[in-house]
């Protein structure tokens, strides 16, 4: 026999191995249990993950199309239980499990998926207090998104209206269960929004099992309940019912009868209020207006109204003072600057050089300055004679030196 002719391809024996697999009754419609590891979501939209126990493990794949159901993401170490079926990859020549459907193993996988949800919202920082905004003290237009049909809704206008008439109210109907109820919730947010039809939003819906609930715990309703710009109160289900809208919203209300009690003040309670501040105005204004009363009588009884004389009597003394001292003030300093004045006179005199010739001098000029030596002075010069009275004109005859 040759051993050449009845050799298997790599492709065909792989293709063998797989048809092997894939008539296997047994291997057609597999359970499988263990905890998930080497989790990879693929752009494509397919999962690739290995599924182990303590001691083996199994490649799997979760193909685009069977996860469309899948309400939770899978992660690294979350236990499961999967469906599916075992074949051979024939390009690797490697069996796996092709995964038809996963389920938490002791775990709903709706509480997974509330979980998981919850934490990224987190981290995304949707439920921190510096985002939550103030609701108005007095409302005047309140908007209900609920169900049209029910008991929230009756429950909710009938509170509105006995504790705050004065606020219009805006029922905006939407599906609050089922696969269209995330659209439509944050749709009917939006629209308020946009058109600015309210002063505050309460949405929600009756209790129910966390199925019901459902829509209010996905992250379109808590996105649109992040993005409003219009303050929202929550009322989902009853007392301890807490879905991730409540995380997000505003303020959270335990049932929807506790958010219009929330939503608005009570009109009888602000009757009385104003009652009371009216009652204590009045008392207040009394006071006062007897303690006025009390100092206008002391007042008239002053020596104000008495004597109103004497009033400006101590000014005008005082001015008489004040100007006594400013006229002695004055004359005092106006001797100070004569006697300077005076000094400095006489110090200008006395530098004066027709001072000098006040007391019999003469000052001889030739061409017009001063002669101060003989030898400037020759016989038949005319020279200027300066007096302290006026000048002459004269002529030199002779000169003569005088004696040392």
């Amino acid at each position: 026999m040759s051993t050449e002719s009845n050799a298997f391809t790599v492709s065909s024996l792989n293709a063998y191995i797989k048809g092997c697999f894939d008539t296997d009754e047994n291997l057609q419609s597999v359970f499988v249990k263990g905890e998930i590891s080497n989790y990879k979501y693929h752009s494509s939209g397919h999962h690739y993950f290995s599924l182990k126990d303590p001691d083996s493990s199994l490649r799997c794949v979760l193909f685009k199309n069977n996860a469309f159901g899948l309400r939770f993401r899978p992660e690294n170490g979350l236990k499961v239980i999967l469906y599916g079926r075992v074949s051979v990859y024939t390009r690797d020549g490697s069996y796996q499990f092709y995964c038809q459907k996963m389920i938490p193993d002791g775990t709903g996988d709706l509480q997974i998926a509330f979980e998981q949800l919850k934490n990224r919202l987190n981290n995304e920082g949707l439920f921190d207090y510096k985002h939550k905004k103030l609701l108005p003290e007095y409302p005047g237009r309140i908007a209900v998104i609920t169900s049209r049909t029910g008991a929230v809704v009756h429950d909710i206008l009938n509170i509105l209206n006995k504790r705050w008439p004065l606020a219009a109210v805006l029922v905006v109907p939407v599906s609050v269960q089922g696969q269209d109820a995330p659209s439509d919730i944050s749709s009917a947010i939006r629209y308020v929004n946009q058109h600015s039809l309210a002063d505050l939003i309460i949405t929600g819906r009756g209790g129910g099992s966390i199925e019901d609930l459902w829509a209010f715990n996905t992250e379109e309703v808590c996105k649109a309940i992040y993005d409003s710009a219009v303050p929202v109160i929550t009322a989902v289900g009853h007392e301890p019912d807490v879905t991730l809208s409540d995380y997000v919203s505003d303020l959270r209300a335990s049932t929807p009868s506790n958010a219009a009690e929330l939503a608005v003040p009570d009109m009888d309670e602000m009757r009385e209020r104003l009652t009371a501040v009216r009652s204590r105005l009045c008392l207040y204004s009394g006071k006062k207006l007897s303690e006025c009363r009390r100092g206008l009588d002391r007042l008239c009884r002053g020596t104000v109204f008495s004597h109103p004389a004497s009033l400006y009597q101590d000014y005008r003394q005082n001015l008489d003072q004040i100007y006594d001292a400013m006229i002695s003030h004055v004359s005092d300093y106006i001797k100070e600057k004569k006697s300077i004045v005076c000094i400095a006179d006489g110090r200008i005199k006395a530098l004066n050089p027709m001072g000098v010739l006040a007391r019999g001098y003469s000052v001889a000029l030739k061409d017009g300055k001063a002669v101060s030596s003989l030898s400037q002075l020759h016989e038949k010069d005319i020279i200027s004679l300066l007096l302290c009275d006026g000048s002459a004109e004269c002529e030199v005859k002779r000169t003569s030196q005088s004696e040392q």
